[in-house]
């Protein structure tokens, strides 16, 4: 579904979900139509601030199944930083970021996806503390692979875990704060 409340367009939407979302609730860290995973929402218009406008970097997990098998040496590419092209007809480079060839995940959920036999895939973590211009994805074409899942997993200490598709977990306050790490008090109850 779309990250958002209302659209021009017949989209799902968040306003969908079988929940009453309190007045002013938003998104934070929207995910792409292709993409799954964490999603924050809440009505404290500070925590986009705090969390991706501060001078304080906020770590970001993504879990990613690419085409082919990934080497060791694309791998170190992602790891030091990779150069793509960005809407404009500029280039931007990654900052460095961890990246691992990892497992399927067993505690994911299927997704409608059609995979060949033919093909070999990889799983890649990869956890970067900057996410411009669908940059996982971008960065993953940049060592000449396709990404055909993308799952955000965590922000910071706020893990996914075994919460499934449009399913909403409600956080305290407190808790919420400390899992992402911000050092300022809250205005509003947010909720993830």
């Amino acid at each position: 579904m779309v990250s958002q409340f209302v659209s021009t367009h017949e989209v799902p939407l968040l306003s969908n979900l079988p929940f009453d979302f309190p007045e002013g609730t938003h998104a934070i860290g929207r995910l792409d139509n292709y993409s799954e995973g964490l999603l924050i929402l809440t009505t404290n218009k500070k925590i986009t601030r705090l969390l991706f406008q501060s001078p304080k970097p906020h770590l970001r997990t993504y879990l990613a199944l690419v085409t082919k098998q990934v080497s060791e040496e694309e791998l170190d590419q992602l790891k030091r930083g990779v150069n793509f092209r960005i809407r404009g007809g500029g280039y931007y480079t990654s900052i460095p970021c961890e990246a691992a060839i990892v497992d399927k995940p067993a505690h994911l959920f299927d997704a409608p996806i059609v995979m060949s036999d033919k093909v070999v895939y990889t799983w890649l973590r990869i956890s970067l503390t900057e996410g411009k211009f669908h940059q996982v994805r971008k960065m993953i074409t940049a060592i000449h692979h396709r990404c055909i899942r993308l799952i955000r997993v965590s922000i910071e200490n706020l893990k996914l875990g075994n919460l499934q598709p449009g399913c909403i977990k409600e956080i305290g306050e407190d808790d919420f704060f400390e899992l992402l790490k911000l050092d300022e008090a809250p205005i509003a109850a947010p909720r993830s």
